[in-house]
């Protein structure tokens, strides 16, 4: 009797429970994040020892070497706080681009970013601006905070500016753009770019994520956002792909010297932790460093389109660390990911950043962008022949 007692209690009140902790629809309606496959993961449902991951963009020489000595050297200091201003990392960012230290915010990696620029920027029914096939990082953060997206359609897998101009509405509070763009690695140029500066409100705010400005900067046509100081332009940047440090999660923010005040009165207090700070101002002093990736980008992005041009394969033009494969149709896409990753070959199908008839690939180490070709030649032949049949 007693038993069942409280097993008619424990029901109703978790029927109550239930109740009372009913989640926003918004919410419910959330997908979790999916990144490219961990290598560990493939490894334990395959059983395959040769893996290769050219899925996430990362850089493939790995973090700076000044970086991972500056965390070792800095292990003994991890049980105290860090700077919450970042104040030694800010100060040498500003010698580094020459950018007073008041008009750059610190966070933990460009996503952190973008989610404080909606929350601290948008209110109820504000609206932002983007187009579709751009950055999964801003349709996850604009949903998390229930704040519509607008998207545009792109042209040739590249922004439309003009067509994102003729979008803007009253209730348009920012316009995101990527560049270049991630998945695509297209760009627009410093022409088109100035040109819509201009005609923007200044009321509406330009996000202009430069995650990739280090390989796109050998482009003479490209605009560096950091040449432009109009008080509606915030760029950010990350040490995840130049610098390698993904894994420790930082980034820098450019803007308006209110704006950035107001940003760091929305981070989290001691965000991005001590490591991802030593590690970030070391980094940003590897000139080496930097060389080497832009020359092993070049290379392997060079005879990744060589090989892909006799395979017979079509890819976007990209000035980022990656190209994008593109297919006839989203099931040739997923197929190709899934063949690929069969043998090994980690890449990343783009069905959630808006482009699902396309497939992205990064640049590699030698070794590993021969694999990836062998592979990928494989591939191709088994999937040419499904098509022929």
């Amino acid at each position: 009797m007693h038993n069942r007692g409280v097993t008619e209690n424990a029901g109703r009140h978790k029927t109550e429970y239930e109740k009372m902790i009913k989640l926003p629809e918004y919410i419910e309606n959330l997908s979790r994040y999916v990144g490219g496959k961990p290598i560990e993961e493939l490894a334990r449902e395959k059983g395959i020892s040769k893996i290769v991951k050219l899925a996430s963009n990362e850089n493939a020489l790995g973090p700076s070497p000044l970086a991972m000595e500056a965390v070792k050297n800095n292990l003994n200091e991890i049980y105290r706080y860090p700077d919450p201003k970042c104040y030694e990392l800010t100060k040498v960012i500003a010698g580094r681009f020459n950018i007073p230290q008041e008009r750059i915010f610190v966070a933990g990696g460009s996503d952190a970013i973008l989610q404080y620029i909606l929350t601290t920027v948008c209110e109820k029914d504000d609206e932002v601006l983007t187009s579709q096939g751009t950055f999964i990082g801003w349709y996850v953060n604009s949903a998390k905070y229930n704040i519509k997206c607008v998207k545009t359609v792109m042209d040739d897998f590249s922004y439309d500016l003009e067509a994102i101009l003729a979008a803007i509405s009253d209730k348009t509070k920012i316009i995101y753009l990527a560049n270049p763009n991630n998945p695509t690695g297209t760009i627009f140029t410093r022409k088109q770019f100035e040109n819509f500066l201009e005609r923007v409100p200044e009321n509406i705010l330009i996000v202009l994520d430069e995650a990739y400005t280090l390989y796109a900067g050998e482009n003479p046509e490209y605009p560096d956002g950091l040449d432009y100081t109009k008080d509606n332009l915030f760029v950010s940047r990350t040490f995840s792909k130049d610098y390698g440090l993904a894994g420790l999660r930082i980034g820098a923010g450019f803007g308006d010297p209110q704006l950035v005040e107001a940003l760091y009165k929305m981070k989290l207090p001691f965000e991005p932790n001590l490591l991802a700070q030593v590690g970030a101002i070391a980094a940003l002093n590897d000139k080496e460093h930097i060389e080497k990736t832009i020359e092993m980008n070049r290379r392997s992005l060079n005879r990744f389109r060589e090989a892909f041009d006799e395979i017979g394969l079509d890819y976007t033009k990209s000035y980022g660390n990656f190209l994008l494969l593109t297919f006839p149709e989203s099931e040739t896409a997923a197929k190709f990911t899934n063949d690929c990753l069969d043998r090994g070959l980690i890449l990343r199908h783009t069905v959630a950043f808006g482009v699902p008839n396309g497939v992205r690939i990064n640049s590699a180490a030698e070794s590993d962008t021969e694999f990836a070709i062998e592979v990928i030649r494989e591939v191709m032949k088994k999937i040419e022949v499904i098509i022929d049949e």
